[in-house]
């Protein structure tokens, strides 16, 4: 990591080879995607969407294998690395494998991982807070409610929505087979690989719930049972704060002013003549 102006920014190499969270990966990346992702990255960022930054873009002499469009056409591709940074690379999915793996005590050590993201990264939120995890439960709620709408706002579809690519800071991570719309459709899949429409764009919003409802299995075990009632209550909130954040970027769009109980059928009624269009 590196601090600048006073933010401390985490270092991370795509594509330089094989990590521990690899899998059975070779942990490579191919040129086109890593271009993608440079370029996609630095475009959100200036969109006012919250993402990670690339710093860098380097070409390996390294054939790499791929199979682009997963059907079995194997072809050799030029390898590259991308030095991209974020203020975390936290994951919602480094919370939900503790609990997932039966690591409890690692949990409920008194300076745990949940304390150490919190004092990091939360710093309006006090460490000697008895009811620090449900405030930082709600902030991941609010916040990736915001961010999904962000994306929603200007077409913007990850692909693959699942707990490892979702940031616990609420910005955009891991750019892989991600994509815009040219014109408005829920059904528009930019990954080949998803055959089921799962994290079809129309669908982001859902997955980010179910996304946070894993958040909350994996802090259980950290809160009392009034924590645990609020909780569930926090994240029931989790569609009016993203319909609220919806609608106020597709407003600012239209240049409505003040409250206008029409403003939502005059959106959806504009999103329907897109889709038909």
């Amino acid at each position: 990591y590196f601090y600048r102006h006073g933010e401390r920014w985490e270092l991370q190499l795509k594509g330089s080879g094989k990590t521990p969270y690899s899998r059975n990966g070779d942990g490579r990346a191919v040129l086109h995607s890593s271009v993608r992702e440079f370029l996609c990255s630095e475009a959100m960022h200036y969109l006012g969407i919250p993402t990670s930054r690339a710093a860098s873009l380097v070409v390996s002499d390294d054939d790499v294998w791929r199979d682009q469009f997963y059907n079995g056409n194997i072809k050799k591709e030029r390898g590259a690395i991308v030095l991209r940074l974020a203020k975390s690379w936290f994951r919602i999915g480094s919370l939900e494998i503790l609990a997932h793996s039966g690591e409890l005590d690692l949990q409920r050590f008194e300076f745990n991982l949940h304390n150490f993201i919190i004092q990091e990264h939360f710093p309006s939120i006090a460490l000697n807070d008895s009811n620090r995890y449900l405030e930082f439960f709600s902030t991941v709620v609010s916040e990736t409610a915001s961010l999904i709408a962000l994306w929603m706002s200007v077409g913007f579809a990850h692909g693959v929505c699942n707990t490892d690519n979702f940031s616990l800071l609420s910005i955009t991570i891991d750019y892989g087979p991600f994509g815009f719309m040219d014109s408005y459709d829920p059904n528009f899949v930019p990954n080949t690989s998803d055959d089921e429409g799962r994290y079809k764009i129309g669908n982001q919003a859902n997955v980010g719930l179910f996304n946070l409802s894993k958040l909350l299995q994996a802090l259980k075990p950290l809160l009392d049972p009034r924590q645990k009632q609020l909780a569930s209550q926090i994240l029931e909130g989790y569609g009016e704060r993203y319909y609220m954040c919806f609608t106020e970027l597709f407003k600012t769009k239209l240049g409505l002013l003040g409250e206008n109980e029409d403003d939502n059928y005059l959106i959806a009624f504009l999103l329907q003549v897109s889709l038909l269009c």
